[in-house]
């Protein structure tokens, strides 16, 4: 391949090029999207092959019939000894109350709730 100096182009010549590579590029990316739907039919055995595109699997966006199921109550593992009212899960993100004692030196342990003093959290 032949170097092509970009800055000497002018701007009708670069948009041109522009064009061009964007047209090869959606033509290429059509192809292989063919042959990946393919290949996912031949996988699948054409069972509840309905559409050609993506054929048996379902969109994560695809909404069930089934409604969704019940999650167990989460109780609290850690509270905030200054504000009692501020507890945590200990699931997801750390709360900033936790993590700012955690930096003073504080152990996670000493925030622990007893067993019998549990109380319901959302997450």
């Amino acid at each position: 391949m032949t170097k092509v100096s970009f800055e000497k182009m002018s701007l009708d010549d670069l948009w041109a090029l522009h064009e061009q590579i964007s047209h090869v590029l959606s033509s290429r990316i059509l192809a292989e999207k063919e042959q990946l739907e393919k290949r996912l039919l031949q996988l699948n055995r054409g069972e509840n092959a309905t559409s050609p595109v993506l054929a048996g699997v379902k969109s994560a966006f695809a909404k069930s019939d089934r409604p969704r199921r019940k999650y167990p109550k989460v109780f609290a593992k850690y509270r905030n000894p200054a504000k009692p009212s501020e507890t945590w899960s200990g699931r997801g993100k750390r709360p900033r109350w936790l993590v700012s004692a955690l930096n003073s030196g504080k152990l996670i342990e000493d925030f622990e709730i007893l067993r019998g003093d549990k109380e319901s959290v959302d997450g």
